[in-house]
């Protein structure tokens, strides 16, 4: 994790009456056509809730924002509050990354996993899940689906495994850089700095390792046998061998509170990441957290724009959880708070449904060939553009 840089005090832009901005996001964080009657409202949102506007801007402009600050905005009903907080963060996002919209094809190339995390379904105590672990041929062969569709970022992902073969991951690195010329983002969990440096030689560019939780107690209590502290060892190791680095959490889990969350935003903005991943938690049937109520949407969205808030130029994605949570795509709300990056599931068949951190995720049956053109429309009924770029680090070494 990098040294945090130092912020002007002030942001350099307002959401301010006849002022410029033109949010997607309404209140709650849905979308919505009509930009005049959008432009009246969010103006009048601001001329009814000056010291929330203030909140925010000092949110902003903090090196280290106070908790009692970000526990404000997570605890917010108010819809102009709302308004003011969705359209801050989407005004964020447009000035630091732009309107483009990123693409990164994930493959899940094994769902064999050493953990027992009281959430995922990919647990080694899940004995009703069939586990998979894909050959390099199969990987390679998923990689080029992606290239084949004009996205130039694939996701290596899997559970933490024991027996995962650094040799064989390290040839498919070195296969994908040298014949299809794309950035390769790593998912393989916490390993020893020798193999993150064995990646990264490789041609790894990035890596993600979410947190899921900023609070020790809190992690300790739904990661058994796992330690807080080589979480963020890890985390440290990557940013240092020059990864660019991802992380993020769940919004929902048992025992967290506003403070916990709070506690995450800060985490964030110290770990400066490259990319900051919000997931709203759904319960698997096949965890110790089966009868658990799920996260709230409405919470991760708000979580989503803090995380823009903070960062400025982090690379903040529209969750596939954000899309499953209720059995219809919310994606787009994220998007409009403050999203920046979506990540279609390119995992062959059938190996994509045995995928199971969740239930009844999305898209799990299509055809990955579909996926782009889709969300080139889910994009572009925002007024936005689809990003067939690298998307690289934003950040300033």
């Amino acid at each position: 994790m990098r040294a945090r840089p130092e912020r002007p005090r002030d942001p350099g832009f307002r959401v301010t009456p006849g002022g410029s901005v033109k949010a997607e996001g309404l209140g709650d964080g849905s979308t919505a056509c009509g930009g005049g009657h959008r432009q009246a409202a969010l103006d009048a949102a601001t001329r009814q809730n000056p010291q929330f506007q203030v909140l925010l801007d000092r949110i902003y402009a903090a090196v280290l924002p106070e908790v009692a600050d970000l526990e404000t905005v997570l605890n917010t009903t108010d819809p102009q509050q709302l308004e003011l907080l969705f359209a801050f963060a989407d005004e964020v996002r447009r000035r630091f990354v732009g309107d483009g919209v990123l693409l990164r094809g994930i493959v899940e190339f094994s769902n064999i996993c050493r953990n027992t995390c009281w959430y995922c379904g990919l647990h080694r105590g899940n004995r009703a899940l069939p586990r998979y672990r894909l050959t390099k041929t199969q990987i390679l062969a998923a990689a080029g689906n992606v290239h084949a569709a004009g996205i130039k970022t694939v996701v290596l992902q899997s559970g933490e495994e024991d027996n995962l073969d650094a040799d064989e991951l390290r040839a498919v690195i070195e296969e994908i850089k040298s014949s299809l010329e794309m950035a390769v983002t790593l998912c393989v969990g916490e390993r020893s700095r020798a193999e993150y440096r064995f990646w990264r030689e490789a041609g790894a560019d990035r890596y993600l390792l979410k947190i899921e939780t900023s609070d020790p107690e809190l992690y300790r209590r739904l990661h058994p046998g796992m330690s807080w502290e080589n979480r963020t060892r890890c985390l440290r190791d990557l940013a240092e061998l020059g990864y660019q680095t991802g992380s993020g959490n769940l919004v929902g889990l048992p025992g967290q509170t506003l403070r916990h969350l709070a506690g995450d935003i800060q985490f964030f903005r110290q770990g400066d990441f490259d990319m900051i991943s919000v997931s709203p938690f759904i319960p698997h049937p096949q965890t110790p957290l089966a009868e658990a109520p799920a996260g709230d949407l409405l919470l991760t969205l708000k979580m989503t724009a803090l995380a823009r808030i903070v960062s400025r130029n982090a690379h903040v994605p529209a969750t596939t959880a954000i899309g499953s949570l209720h059995g219809r795509d919310e994606r787009p709300r994220a998007l409009a708070a403050g999203a920046n990056v979506i990540m279609p599931n390119f995992t062959p068949a059938p190996y994509r449904q045995q995928y199971e951190i969740y239930p009844n995720k999305r898209c799990v049956s299509d055809d990955a060939r579909a996926c782009p053109p889709c969300i080139e429309r889910m994009v572009e009924a925002l007024g936005r553009r689809v990003d067939y770029s690298r998307g690289d680090r934003m950040k300033m070494e």
